[in-house]
């Protein structure tokens, strides 16, 4: 066939016809990437830990280095082993054996400090059935996880029928949760993958076209994975950025391989064109899209990075370099490999469909009968998505608490036990140092706050000049009212004292998420607000697609308060509702929703910027924009929401979180924003959603989706 004449092309459709006739280069330097990152990928997931939850710079980190230096590692970061009993007492030769044995298996690990044997009046219970042994922290809080991942179970299995022996404190919790969440991470991908391939499958229409999002997906997780391990070497890498990097990886794998691939079959089969062309015009018009978008997934994501906590930098870092990787890969190898597969993209087809359709006969139905009578299901779409965000306003948020572990682990087990013996706040002890100058005012305040139940009393430090002085709040650890009895504390304790531990390392990390969200939120809704202006050189259309993304986050947090908060739902998805949302959910959720919305925005109204440029017919806009982008969003909607909903039936709470609040603001934010409410105020507006001022003009640099 001889190739009909090219039109001009663009920097990005240069770049994909350089990469379909440079093919061996490209997969060259792509094998040489993907192979030096992908030696460490498997290496990646034992690098990686469960700390960094902690607000960088605050007073309990502060508390937590001098504990650790000064009073043996018996802060925030120790271990807590609880021995109890429904027969024997601590008196009992077979009760002081099972001690003598936890203190043994503590003594000979080199990340414990010292061991604090059970004390009456501070950690054994007043029947004398439970008691505590402390292991001081040597390490980092990322190391204490590791060594509680070592001793869990030779602790456990020092107990028997008489006396149970359970791992818990801050290190055990997270060995137990990061435990549960790989297992629910891995149950989620068990069912998602098979969903995943054949929502492709109708989507693609042929199985080797199918096939293309999963290498995508496949390359970008191993270069992701490979990068975390190497960070995780210099910092503490968080292990929900290797879980947060999986899902993105799949679905902007998904999203960005339907646009270009629907594009590529458009120009190779309709156009007359060779591969290697049809690639160009493809990059030209749908790549330009996929740049645009990923870039703005990346500033979404990069305002998280101003939350002062390592664990969310590090999933901020995580997502961020699995969108870079899958967007390189789209850019450059993709083109290589349609360039190459030709026509062969076709290949184990479905029977009835259309490989060169581009223009979906059916979506374009869809546009023209909104176009038409754009009020009534524009009221509509826009009641159902108020009606759900009103909850939203009566959403609170809290720092997880035990229930984010499973009932059967050792360190729920301990916890509950040492509340049930001690009282609520005794798994979550507040530290005080002070100067010994001041030990009696700390003690005297202490005892006088409505909010502490007991004063333990003081312990010297190495060098005599401090006391560490630990108070028993009155309250479970994540009750909210907590966090009012520590501020009091700071408030009324001598200047010199400190207030630490585990609690209010927790509630430090919720004041700078309360602080840090609506400037990370501001500063998302800004810059996309810009990035939008600068694709569609239009400044009132690049307003509606901010405004209606908030549409979507608002209604998805809604629903999140009615599951999470409220407890609707929680017999038929497996959990126990702690009566409100992770502290963490609304700015990190925010950016990702926000950023999953500005994909399909980018999609839609590039689209329909494309046919605006061509014919200057608002009309045709945005009815061409609905045709050739509306199959696009819908399968790839359909693709995200299986996989996010996957995560409904993990295990432990915050993956439920996640993947019903992504997975509810992808389908409404697909069905009712992007293949409605756009159309609608696209057809409202008329010819003034593409009116650019002068002024303005000579601002933006040109941009142009159509050739």
């Amino acid at each position: 066939m001889s190739a009909v004449a090219l039109p001009a092309l663009g920097p990005i459709g240069r770049l994909g016809l350089w990469a379909a006739t440079h093919r061996k280069l490209v997969a060259l330097i792509w094998l040489v990437v993907a192979g030096a990152l992908g030696f460490f990928a498997p290496q990646a997931e034992k690098a990686l830990s469960g700390a960094g939850w902690e607000a960088t710079g605050s007073e309990s980190v502060a508390t937590r280095d001098v504990v650790q230096s000064e009073f043996q590692g018996l802060g925030g970061g120790a271990m807590m082993v609880v021995l109890t009993s429904q027969t024997l007492t601590v008196d009992d030769p077979a009760y002081q054996q099972a001690v003598a044995d936890v203190t043994g298996i503590l003594e000979g690990d080199a990340a414990v400090s010292t061991v604090v044997p059970p004390q009456p009046g501070m950690s054994i219970s007043q029947d004398g059935r439970t008691a505590v042994v402390q292991g001081g922290a040597a390490l980092s809080p990322t190391e204490m996880v590791r060594a509680a991942d070592r001793l869990k179970a030779d602790l456990r299995a020092v107990g028997d029928d008489q006396v149970v022996v359970a791992l818990t404190g801050a290190p055990g919790m997270w060995s137990d949760f990061n435990e549960a969440n790989k297992s629910a991470m891995m149950k989620s991908e068990l069912y998602s993958w098979p969903v995943t391939l054949a929502i492709l499958m109708l989507a693609f229409g042929s199985l080797v076209a199918a096939g293309l999002p999963l290498m995508l997906t496949i390359i970008g997780l191993m270069a992701t994975a490979g990068s975390l391990y190497l960070t995780a070497q210099v910092f503490d890498v968080s292990i929900w950025a290797m879980n947060f990097a999986l899902m993105f990886a799949l679905a902007l794998g998904i999203d960005y391989a339907l646009f270009l691939v629907v594009r590529f079959r458009a120009a190779l089969m309709g156009g007359g064109l060779t591969p290697a062309q049809a690639v160009g015009v493809a990059m030209d018009t749908a790549g330009k899209a996929v740049l645009f978008s990923g870039i703005t997934v990346l500033i979404s994501l990069s305002a998280v990075m101003l939350v002062p906590s390592p664990a969310f930098r590090s999933m901020a870092l995580g997502i961020m370099l699995s969108v870079i990787f899958v967007l390189l890969a789209t850019l450059t190898l993709l083109p290589v490999v349609l360039a190459k597969l030709g026509t062969r993209i076709n290949r184990v087809a479905l029977p009835w469909v259309n490989a060169g359709e581009h223009r979906s006969p059916l979506f374009e139905r869809w546009g023209a009968f909104l176009w038409r009578r754009p009020i009534i299901p524009g009221i509509v779409a826009l009641v159902i998505l108020l009606g759900l965000a009103v909850p939203a306003l009566d959403l609170r948020t809290g720092m997880p608490s035990i229930k984010v572990v499973p009932e059967e682990d050792s360190s729920r087990i301990g916890y509950e036990a040492i509340q049930t013996a001690l009282g609520p706040g005794a798994p979550g002890a507040l530290q005080v140092v002070a100067p010994v100058a001041d030990q009696a005012a700390v003690e005297s305040t202490l005892s006088a706050d409505p909010g502490i139940a007991a004063v333990m009393p003081p312990m010297p430090s190495a060098s005599g000049d401090r006391v560490l002085i630990q108070a028993v709040p009155a309250v479970d650890p994540s009750d909210p009212a907590l966090g009012g009895a520590i501020d009091r504390l700071r408030d009324a304790l001598p200047t010199g004292a400190l207030v630490g531990g585990a609690a209010a390392e927790n509630h430090d990390l919720e004041v700078a998420l309360g602080d840090a969200t609506p400037i990370v939120m501001a500063i998302v809704l800004v810059l996309g607000f810009l990035l939008l202006l600068v694709a569609l050189q239009a400044p009132l259309i690049a307003a509606i697609g901010v405004v209606t993304n908030l549409l979507a986050v608002a209604a998805a947090f809604g629903v999140a308060k009615l599951i999470f908060q409220d407890g609707n739902l929680a017999g038929l998805l497996g959990f126990e509702s702690q009566g409100f949302l992770n502290a963490w959910g609304p700015v990190f959720f925010f950016a990702m929703i926000f950023a999953i919305s500005m994909d399909y925005t980018v999609f839609l109204l590039a689209s329909a910027k494309e046919h605006y440029d061509r014919s200057h017919d608002p009309k045709e806009a945005a009815i061409g924009g609905v045709a050739h982008s509306g199959r696009v969003i819908f399968a790839a909607a359909a693709v995200m929401v299986a996989v996010f909903f996957t995560f409904a039936i993990s295990g432990p709470i915050p993956p439920k979180e996640m993947g019903i609040i992504l997975g509810v603001a992808v389908l409404l934010d697909a069905l009712l924003i992007r293949l409605l409410l756009m159309p609608v105020a696209l057809r409202l507006s008329g010819r003034a959603a593409w009116y650019l001022p002068k002024w303005l003009d000579r601002i933006l640099p040109d941009v142009k989706f159509g050739h």
